[in-house]
Protein backbone atom coordinates (compact mmCIF):
# COMPACT_ATOMS: atom_id res chain seq x y z
CA UNK A 1 0.00 0.00 0.00
CA UNK A 2 1.29 3.30 -0.91
CA UNK A 3 2.25 5.96 1.50
CA UNK A 4 -0.47 8.70 2.75
CA UNK A 5 0.29 11.71 0.92
CA UNK A 6 1.59 15.35 3.15
CA UNK A 7 -0.53 17.50 2.77
CA UNK A 8 0.79 20.81 1.14
CA UNK A 9 2.37 23.74 3.53
CA UNK A 10 0.11 25.85 5.28
CA UNK A 11 0.49 29.10 2.53
CA UNK A 12 -0.85 32.46 4.42
CA UNK A 13 -2.85 33.08 7.99
CA UNK A 14 -4.50 30.08 9.88
CA UNK A 15 -8.02 29.83 8.58
CA UNK A 16 -11.30 29.23 10.22
CA UNK A 17 -13.30 25.69 9.64
CA UNK A 18 -15.85 23.78 11.45
CA UNK A 19 -15.60 20.41 13.42
CA UNK A 20 -17.87 17.86 12.62
CA UNK A 21 -20.26 19.21 14.98
CA UNK A 22 -20.63 22.49 13.28
CA UNK A 23 -18.22 24.65 15.66
CA UNK A 24 -15.72 26.79 13.98
CA UNK A 25 -12.29 26.25 15.23
CA UNK A 26 -9.40 27.86 13.93
CA UNK A 27 -6.81 25.54 11.30
CA UNK A 28 -3.20 25.79 10.94
CA UNK A 29 -4.00 25.10 7.04
CA UNK A 30 -6.84 25.65 4.78
CA UNK A 31 -9.27 22.48 4.18
CA UNK A 32 -13.01 21.84 3.18
CA UNK A 33 -14.35 23.19 0.12
CA UNK A 34 -12.95 26.24 -1.72
CA UNK A 35 -15.71 28.57 -3.12
CA UNK A 36 -16.22 27.48 -6.99
CA UNK A 37 -18.82 29.68 -8.37
CA UNK A 38 -20.15 32.81 -7.70
CA UNK A 39 -24.22 33.74 -9.05
CA UNK A 40 -24.90 36.97 -9.89
CA UNK A 41 -28.44 37.40 -11.38
CA UNK A 42 -28.24 40.45 -13.87
CA UNK A 43 -30.54 43.25 -16.18
CA UNK A 44 -28.30 43.31 -18.62
CA UNK A 45 -26.52 40.05 -19.28
CA UNK A 46 -23.73 41.70 -22.37
CA UNK A 47 -23.17 44.95 -20.19
CA UNK A 48 -22.42 43.27 -17.08
CA UNK A 49 -20.28 40.54 -18.87
CA UNK A 50 -18.74 43.65 -20.10
CA UNK A 51 -18.09 45.23 -17.09
CA UNK A 52 -16.90 41.95 -15.05
CA UNK A 53 -14.63 40.89 -17.89
CA UNK A 54 -12.73 43.87 -18.06
CA UNK A 55 -12.69 44.35 -14.10
CA UNK A 56 -11.42 40.87 -13.28
CA UNK A 57 -9.98 40.00 -16.29
CA UNK A 58 -11.87 37.06 -16.53
CA UNK A 59 -13.61 35.15 -20.11
CA UNK A 60 -16.71 33.89 -21.20
CA UNK A 61 -15.91 30.26 -20.69
CA UNK A 62 -19.55 29.26 -21.52
CA UNK A 63 -22.65 31.18 -23.11
CA UNK A 64 -26.09 30.80 -23.19
CA UNK A 65 -29.12 32.61 -24.35
CA UNK A 66 -30.00 33.45 -20.74
CA UNK A 67 -26.51 32.90 -18.93
CA UNK A 68 -22.77 33.64 -19.29
CA UNK A 69 -20.16 31.52 -17.35
CA UNK A 70 -16.60 33.60 -16.69
CA UNK A 71 -13.80 32.66 -15.28
CA UNK A 72 -9.81 33.60 -14.93
CA UNK A 73 -6.89 31.37 -14.27
CA UNK A 74 -6.81 28.04 -13.32
CA UNK A 75 -8.44 27.61 -9.72
CA UNK A 76 -9.72 31.29 -9.71
CA UNK A 77 -13.57 30.25 -9.04
CA UNK A 78 -15.89 31.13 -11.69
CA UNK A 79 -18.81 34.09 -12.26
CA UNK A 80 -22.14 33.04 -13.87
CA UNK A 81 -24.20 35.79 -14.50
CA UNK A 82 -28.61 35.21 -15.20
CA UNK A 83 -30.25 37.55 -16.68
CA UNK A 84 -33.53 37.67 -15.36
CA UNK A 85 -34.28 41.16 -17.35
CA UNK A 86 -34.86 45.63 -16.66
CA UNK A 87 -37.32 44.76 -13.74
CA UNK A 88 -34.71 42.45 -11.47
CA UNK A 89 -34.56 43.86 -8.41
CA UNK A 90 -31.84 42.98 -5.20
CA UNK A 91 -32.89 44.64 -1.78
CA UNK A 92 -29.24 45.67 -0.37
CA UNK A 93 -29.55 44.25 3.54
CA UNK A 94 -32.26 41.62 2.45
CA UNK A 95 -31.47 37.84 2.56
CA UNK A 96 -29.03 37.12 -0.09
CA UNK A 97 -25.49 37.80 -1.03
CA UNK A 98 -24.14 41.32 -0.67
CA UNK A 99 -21.13 41.69 -2.00
CA UNK A 100 -18.51 39.82 -4.12
CA UNK A 101 -14.98 40.39 -2.78
CA UNK A 102 -11.72 39.59 -4.69
CA UNK A 103 -8.16 39.52 -4.25
CA UNK A 104 -6.04 41.71 -6.47
CA UNK A 105 -2.57 39.35 -6.59
CA UNK A 106 -0.54 42.87 -6.14
CA UNK A 107 -1.24 46.74 -6.32
CA UNK A 108 -0.67 47.47 -10.00
CA UNK A 109 -3.42 44.84 -10.55
CA UNK A 110 -5.65 47.04 -7.94
CA UNK A 111 -5.16 50.39 -9.58
CA UNK A 112 -5.79 48.94 -12.73
CA UNK A 113 -9.44 47.91 -10.79
CA UNK A 114 -9.51 51.16 -9.10
CA UNK A 115 -9.40 53.15 -12.65
CA UNK A 116 -11.32 50.85 -14.73
CA UNK A 117 -14.53 51.62 -11.98
CA UNK A 118 -13.57 55.37 -12.00
CA UNK A 119 -13.46 55.62 -15.41
CA UNK A 120 -17.52 54.44 -15.68
CA UNK A 121 -18.19 56.01 -12.68
CA UNK A 122 -18.90 52.79 -10.58
CA UNK A 123 -16.20 53.85 -8.11
CA UNK A 124 -17.02 53.93 -4.49
CA UNK A 125 -14.28 54.40 -2.13
CA UNK A 126 -10.97 53.23 -1.85
CA UNK A 127 -9.93 52.75 1.44
CA UNK A 128 -6.54 51.87 3.02
CA UNK A 129 -5.57 50.84 6.37
CA UNK A 130 -2.44 50.46 7.14
CA UNK A 131 -0.58 48.65 3.96
CA UNK A 132 -4.30 46.90 3.42
CA UNK A 133 -5.88 48.55 0.78
CA UNK A 134 -10.07 47.82 -0.18
CA UNK A 135 -11.24 49.15 -3.61
CA UNK A 136 -15.19 49.65 -3.50
CA UNK A 137 -17.44 49.93 -6.59
CA UNK A 138 -20.60 49.13 -7.71
CA UNK A 139 -21.57 46.74 -10.96
CA UNK A 140 -23.86 47.70 -13.64
CA UNK A 141 -26.70 46.85 -11.36
CA UNK A 142 -25.65 48.62 -8.70
CA UNK A 143 -24.55 45.91 -6.58
CA UNK A 144 -21.53 45.99 -4.51
CA UNK A 145 -17.90 44.59 -5.77
CA UNK A 146 -15.04 44.96 -3.63
CA UNK A 147 -11.24 44.63 -4.74
CA UNK A 148 -8.72 43.94 -2.08
CA UNK A 149 -4.91 43.94 -1.74
CA UNK A 150 -2.37 42.92 1.08
CA UNK A 151 1.47 42.97 -0.02
CA UNK A 152 1.99 40.27 3.13
CA UNK A 153 -1.42 38.42 1.86
CA UNK A 154 -2.71 39.37 5.29
CA UNK A 155 -6.18 37.80 5.91
CA UNK A 156 -8.55 41.00 5.02
CA UNK A 157 -12.03 39.91 6.47
CA UNK A 158 -11.59 41.99 9.44
CA UNK A 159 -11.77 44.83 7.19
CA UNK A 160 -14.66 43.17 5.44
CA UNK A 161 -16.72 42.62 8.52
CA UNK A 162 -16.27 46.38 9.74
CA UNK A 163 -17.82 46.84 6.54
CA UNK A 164 -20.81 44.58 6.85
CA UNK A 165 -21.55 45.62 10.13
CA UNK A 166 -21.38 49.86 8.63
CA UNK A 167 -24.45 50.03 7.21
Amino acid sequence: MPPEAEPPAAQGPPQTTASQDGACTADARPTGPRLAVVVVFVRDLEESASFYCGLLQLSVVTRESTALVLAGAAGRGALVLRAIGPRGEHALGAVGVQYSCWFAPDLADLRRCEQYLDERSALVETTNVDDRTVVEGRDPDGLPVMIMHSPDGVDLSGDIMRRVYAW
